[in-house]
């Protein structure tokens, strides 16, 4: 997959300038994740339904830490 052909975009609630952003793109059944502050670094893949199933766990705070 090369990044470069891939439209990526950010959440509307990350502000023009907010340094804690990861961008996603949708890729047929696919979802490719970057972070914005290293949009050459390694991307995360995950199909379609496990990136709905990490969204509703990250909402839920399954994953929030500690503290």
């Amino acid at each position: 997959m090369r990044q470069s052909t891939l439209t990526w975009r950010k959440s509307s609630y990350s502000q023009g300038g907010g340094t804690e952003c990861v961008e996603i793109a949708r890729v047929s059944d696919w979802c490719a994740v970057r972070d914005s502050k290293n949009p050459d670094g390694p991307v995360l893949t995950l199909t379609t339904g496990s990136w709905a199933t990490l969204l509703q766990a990250i909402k839920a705070g399954t994953h929030n830490l500690p503290g």
